[in-house]
């Protein structure tokens, strides 16, 4: 991914940087790069543009906190006034995206061992610095880092992942790149976990209809769920007709999570697969993605008390029911020793006519 970006140059960061006082370290082409430490000790890093930022925790699985653009928050709410130091991700869930993967991927069932969305959530960074360039795109910055996974008699390899906003822009790339270190295969499984912010009244527009075939719902109850005849009604109806979640309404009916999987999505002019949340306001927030690195699309919907989000497009390697599961089903990945896997996810904000030009595109792909 880097040697498409042609890199101009890069700083080497180090935690001794990061101070409670937020100070600039880095300057490009109308891009700022500031470092600071939150009161509970997690190290960051807030790039900056003319039409907003993006705060990213570069030592803690690069996860990235928070974005704001002309003034507009994307993420989740949540109960998280700032991230906490944890070692699995609902030990700090208020973040807008974060990393799910790489050896396992998911809600583990009984038959699973794993966290949950495995092992790289919060994973600790062994590097972590920052890039900056110019490309066919235009000028960038980037905060990069890598880690290096290795268990005996068991897998090996390298995640190196890396957050690029670009100048004047109102989005943001998240990319993950992996290479298998070892002479072995490896179970290879990943989602872009992308938390937006619950917007009642919100529309989705997705390149996908919404009927039971293309929209569906998940009738499965994961272990940390605990149905009540209400929602297992909800369900019923959402298998029934999905459109009734085409606009993000009735929030007291999401109080228990409920996940869809999008089918049959089609494809833009350039070869990528948009979506749109469009917002009451008229702007709106957007995700696309490449369908030949991302074969599956998951949605998440949560409004309670403690947490609202609307994960209305998550490109994913497979479905999120756990390891063994998807492994049943063929969705887990095998990725060759000495081989690399990249991921890239584009998502972030869209005024007015940007959203509208959104909606016309992902409409245009229907038919």
């Amino acid at each position: 991914m880097a040697a498409d970006r042609g890199t101009a140059g890069s700083v080497a960061l180090r935690h001794c940087f990061f101070t409670e006082k937020e100070h600039e370290v880095a300057s490009f082409a109308g891009l700022s790069a500031r470092l600071f430490r939150y009161e509970t000790g997690i190290e960051a890093i807030r790039l900056s543009n003319a039409r907003g930022h993006v705060t990213v925790l570069p030592y803690m699985g690069q996860i990235v906190w928070d974005a704001v653009f002309d003034g507009v928050g994307l993420g989740m709410q949540s109960m998280f006034r700032e991230p906490r130091p944890a070692k699995t991700i609902v030990e700090t869930y208020g973040c807008l995206a974060y990393h799910c993967g790489m050896l396992r991927l998911g809600v583990p069932t009984e038959e699973d061992d794993h966290a949950l969305h495995g092992e790289m959530p919060c994973a600790p960074m062994d590097r972590a610095g920052l890039a900056f360039g110019s490309d066919v795109q235009g000028p960038y910055l980037a905060v990069t880092g890598e880690r290096e996974y290795a268990v005996g008699f068991g897998a090996h390899y390298l995640a190196a992942p890396r957050v690029v906003l670009r100048a004047g822009a109102t989005s943001l790339d998240i990319e993950m790149q992996v290479e298998n270190l070892s002479g072995a295969p490896m179970d290879l499984m990943y989602m872009c976990h992308a938390n937006f912010a619950f917007a009642e009244g919100a529309r989705i527009v997705q390149p996908a209809r919404f009927t039971p075939q293309e929209t569906v719902v998940r009738t499965l109850d994961p272990g940390h769920v605990v149905p009540t005849p209400a929602y297992r009604d909800f369900i019923a109806e959402l298998a029934q007709d999905p459109a009734r979640m085409e606009t993000v309404a009735e929030p007291e009916r999401y109080a228990t999570e409920i996940v869809f999987y999008i089918r049959n999505a089609r494809k833009g002019p350039d070869g990528l697969l948009h979506f749109l949340l469009r917002r009451r306001e008229g702007d709106g927030f957007t995700v696309a993605y490449d369908p030949a690195v991302f074969s599956h699309n998951l949605r998440w919907v949560l409004a309670n008390s403690d947490q609202r989000v609307c994960a209305f497009a998550m490109p994913a390697t497979c479905e999120p029911e756990g390891y063994t599961v998807e492994k049943r089903k063929g969705n887990v990945r095998r990725l060759a020793g000495g081989a690399k896997a990249s991921f890239v996810t584009h998502l972030g904000y869209a005024d007015r006519g940007a959203a509208q030009a959104a909606e016309t595109l992902i409409k245009a792909a229907l038919g």
